[in-house]
This record gives C-alpha cells, structure tokens and sequence, in this order.
C-alpha cells in the first residue's frame, strides 16, 4: 500500500516537473522586480546652500560608480563561495521526459501470425491412464495450447518494452562526493582569499573616492578665492588706471603714465579669464565625482579663509593625534622620526590576501593529482501507455561507487603547476615590495603634511604685511611721492601673498585627508617620481592653478607672479 502510494506521489511529482517544462510560462508571470542594489537606489538630493567638505562627501558615495563597481565584485565573491562550499553537500537533481515513437524497428515482431483454427485448450484427466495423458500434452504442443510454439511463450506481448509508441521517463540524480583529495578545500580557500580581496578592494575604492573627492572639493574653493583675487586685483588696477587719468586731464599727469597704467589694467584681464576658467574645470570635476550634470549649481562653502584653518569634521578625529605627534617632534630640517608607529595599510592586506590565493592554487593542482571518489545513485519510474495517460508501472534504482584517476595528462598537470609555484613566489616578493613601499609612501604622507602645515604658518602674517605695504604704497602714490612702479609692486606681492596663502590652506587640508584616509588608500600617492610634472604656460602676472596630480597625489605648488612693468613717474 505504501509502495503505491509513493508511487502516486511520485508521478503526480513528475507530472508537474513536466509540464513546468513542456507548458511555456507567460510574460506577465516571468516578470518579477529586481533586487535593488546600490546602483539603482535614488541618489540623496543635493541640499540647498553652500556644501561643507562633509556634505559633499556624504553625497559623493551613493552617486559614485567605482563603489557600486567594488560592491558587485563583494556580491560576486560571496556566489564564488558559496559555490566552492556547495562540492561539499550532496547532490539531487530531477528529470522528467515523454517519447513519441513515430517509427520502430521492433514495429510487427510480436504480432501473431497464426490465422488458422483456434486449438482446443489443453485439458489433462488425472484418472486417465499415461498413454492417453501424454497424448493430450503432445496435442496441446503440436498445436500451441501449451507453450505457444516460441520463446516467448503464450503470454501478453504488449506489455514488453520494445517499439512502444509512448514512453514516459521520471527520475531521480544523486551524488555525493566521499573524497575529492583535497580539491573541495582548496576551492573554499581561493574563493575565501577571493572574497577577502573584494571587500579590501571595496575598502580601498571607498578611501580613494574620499580623497579625490576632498582634493576636487579644495580646488573649487581654492579657484573660487584665485577668482576673487584677481577680480580685486583688476579692480585696484582700474582705480589706478583711472587716477592717472584724472591726473591727466588735470595737467599733472604725463600721457606716458596713462599708458602705462592702462597697460597694466589690460595685462590683468587675461588672468581673470584665466582663473574663472580654472574655476569652471574645478567645479566639472567634482560634479563629475558628486555624478551632477555639468549646469547643475553647486556652491560651496569657503573652507580656506579660517585663521585657525582646523581639520574637516570627517577627518579631525584620526589626523589630530598624527599632527599633534608630528607637531611636537618638529624640527628644523622637517624630520619625522618621531614615536609614531606606522599604521597597517590595506594596500599590504590585498598583497597578503593574493598570496593565500596564490597558494591556494598551488593546493588546488597538487589535488588535481589525487583520485576523487563519489557516491552516486539513480532512480526512476517509467511507463509505456497505449495512449498519453501515463501509469508509471516500471521502475530502476541503481547505487554506485564511482573512482576517477588522472593517469596522463600529457604534461598538462606539471605545466599548471610550475605556473603556479612561479605565482607564488612573485606574490611572495611582491608583499615584501608593498610593505617596503608601504612604510615609505606613509612617511611621505607624514612629511608631507608636516611641510604643509610649516608653509601655511608661515604665511599667517604675510598677507597682513603685504595689505598694510600696499595702503602705505597707494598713500603715497596719491600724494605724489613714489612712483607707479612702486604701486604696482606693491598690489602684486599683496595678490601674490593672498594667493600664497590660499594655496597653502588647501595643501594642508589635502595632506590631513590624506594622513587620514592613508591606512586604506593604495599605496604610491605621493612618492616622489610616481607622477609626471607637465610643465604650463603662465600668463604674465597670473595665478595659475596646477590639475590636480593623478592618482590622487599631492600637490604642494604656491601662485606665482610675473610684476608688469612699470616705470617713474
């Protein structure tokens, strides 16, 4: 009863594994919503008002590409694991098939020919005596009442398997490995280190977008404050220009020094162009990192003017305690040696974790030599129905122990493996690179930033001086006892200092995001040589503001000025 049962059950199972195959789904029922990831998630709207460096960076992660890029490699890491994982546990698959036989070579085989009278049954008298009893049976042979005269005898034919126009096939797959020599645990350990790399890559992608984001950010306030200098300084130029003029048509000015004067003005035009220029492409590249169309507006706020010029908020935590180390050591010669202990750099993480991946390849193909064993087993019920209606009536079951040994491989298998060896040990003095370059790059970084905050100190007055050198200057260019090219000296090294300044706040926020965000960055930012220097053309007198270096390096560059010519009065 329970053998029926199971039965029943079993071809209704297979019935509908059928027609789940054979029925073709409709559109509407094929069509299910995707699971949202970070890709297609609504970015967070730009907040009205000028941004802080925190804002901005809150917004550049969910609009940024290269994060969503590094998430679908976690997301692909984790299915590699699961997949080496899934070597371990058995497996079960099930199948389900209809044949039509449309023509059979067993077609007529079985089919009686005998069209003669029909022999009379075979009846046996027990009482009768022994001539006359094997007299009945040699009758009933000669004319097929008994044995029906062939192999097969008299019994149903139909029911045989051959040249059946309908066959229906269920069954069930099963397979369990019992010893893969190796070859499971070393898969579960190259997609483990596969899975480690992706999220350090994840870590790392995250660190750079910070950092370029933070340097995109400077640079726009920074070509913003260039851009108000030298629309201050044409201004001043144009005060000068139309004193002079005054001075002319009062008869105590020459014509010689209108002309020059005016000279002068005009030479400060370009510069301005100049910088709003610098300041447009600043302002492309970070909405190219916010992900903004290039007519969005975006203002920023100025985080270059404050005296004390503290660390940003997202970074104030982990760069004070390396600033005020370093800032306690300063020395002349800005050495760093001091006791800070160099910090662990995810840079040497992804080196360490591609060794484990190297060596789990090694595993790998030293298992490939060993002999794998594996446990399988096959049932299922089968029927072959006059018509389409199946009864599954017939059944196979099988279990088996299955071995495989590779015995040549026509050298197959000692090419993999001096390939893979050969990787190892390039990744083995790769990581002794990565930590040698590793140390370096965070001193650099540690230099770096100690030089920065030097260099901005040191222009906290100058900017005062030179204001107070250009009001003496105008003073006494009005009341005639100096000359214009003293005036004109005057208003540039005041523009030259204000931009100096401006330069240097931005060095020194750039070098503190860096200091912080340097145990997850890629190491080889800011070594020296790592980057080209192109050489740029300058207008005369201009400020000129330098790209930023690629690969997120560091710039420590300062506005330079060329002092139009000026003559006597």
């Amino acid at each position: 009863m329970s053998d029926r049962r199971f039965t029943k059950q079993f071809m209704t199972a297979a019935v509908w594994l059928l027609a789940s195959v054979l029925i073709p789904v409709p559109a509407w029922a094929q069509t299910q919503p995707p699971t949202p990831t970070q890709s297609q998630q609504a970015p967070p709207p730009i907040p009205p008002g000028p941004l802080t460096l925190d804002q901005v960076l809150s917004l550049a992660e969910p609009r940024s590409e290269a994060v969503s890029i590094a998430v679908a490699a976690v997301r692909r890491a984790e299915g590699d694991q699961v997949r080496a994982q899934s070597g371990l546990r058995p497996q079960l698959s099930a199948a389900a098939s209809y044949d039509r036989a449309l023509a059979s070579e067993f077609e007529g085989v079985f089919d009686s020919t005998d069209t003669g009278p029909v022999c009379t049954p075979f009846a046996l008298n027990p009482t009768a005596g022994i001539d006359a009893r094997v007299a009945e049976i040699e009758r009933a042979i000669d004319c097929g009442a008994v044995g029906g005269g062939g192999f097969f005898g008299s019994g149903d034919l139909s029911d045989l398997p051959f040249g059946r126009k309908n066959t229906w096939r269920a069954s069930l797959s099963f397979s369990q490995n019992l010893w893969s020599g190796g070859r499971n645990g070393a898969q579960i350990s190259l997609a483990a280190a596969g899975h480690e790399t992706a999220q350090l890559g994840l870590t790392t992608t995250r660190a750079q977008l910070l950092f370029e984001v933070t340097q995109a950010y400077y640079d726009a306030v920074l070509s913003e404050q260039l851009v108000n200098i030298a629309a201050a300084t044409l201004e001043q130029a144009g005060a000068t220009l139309r004193q002079v003029e005054a001075g002319l048509g009062a008869g105590t000015q020459p014509e010689f020094e209108v002309l020059r004067a005016r000279v002068t003005r005009d030479q400060q035009q370009p510069v301005l162009i100049r910088q709003r220029v610098n300041r447009a492409l600043a302002y492309l590249r970070l909405k190219r990192l916010l992900d903004l169309q290039p007519e969005a507006d975006l203002q920023l706020a100025n985080a270059l003017e404050d005296e004390n010029l503290p660390p940003s908020p997202s970074f104030v935590e982990r760069v004070s305690l390396v600033e005020n180390a370093l800032r306690s050591n300063e020395a002349a010669d800005l050495s760093i040696t001091s006791g800070l202990s160099l910090p662990a750099r995810v840079a040497v993480d992804q080196t360490r974790a591609t060794v484990r991946t190297r060596e789990a390849s090694v595993n790998l193909i030293e298992a490939q030599k060993m002999p794998s064993v594996s446990l399988n087993s096959n049932y299922a019920r089968i029927a072959y129905p006059e018509n389409v209606a199946p009864t599954f009536n017939r059944s196979n079951w099988s279990v088996g122990v299955s071995m495989s040994v590779p015995l040549l491989t026509g050298g197959r298998q000692r090419g993999d493996e001096q390939v893979a060896r050969a990787e190892l040990d390039q990744s083995l003095l790769q990581l002794r690179q990565m930590e040698e370059l590793a140390a370096l790059d965070t001193r650099s970084a540690w230099a770096e930033l100690l030089a920065s905050r030097v260099a901005w100190e040191s222009t906290a007055g100058t900017v005062q001086q030179a204001n107070r050198a250009y009001e003496i200057a105008d003073v006494r260019y009005g009341a005639g006892v100096s000359t214009q090219l003293e005036l004109s000296d005057a208003r540039v090294q005041r523009q030259q200092a204000e931009a100096n300044r401006a330069v240097a706040a931005r060095d020194l926020q750039v070098a503190r995001a860096r200091v912080a965000l340097l145990p997850d960055l890629p190491v080889g930012n800011a070594i020296p040589g790592a980057a080209p220097i192109i050489p740029q053309q300058t207008t005369p007198g201009a400020v000129p503001v330098q790209p930023a270096p690629q690969n997120g390096g560091q710039r420590n560059a300062s506005a330079q000025f060329t002092q139009p010519q000026a003559g006597t009065r």
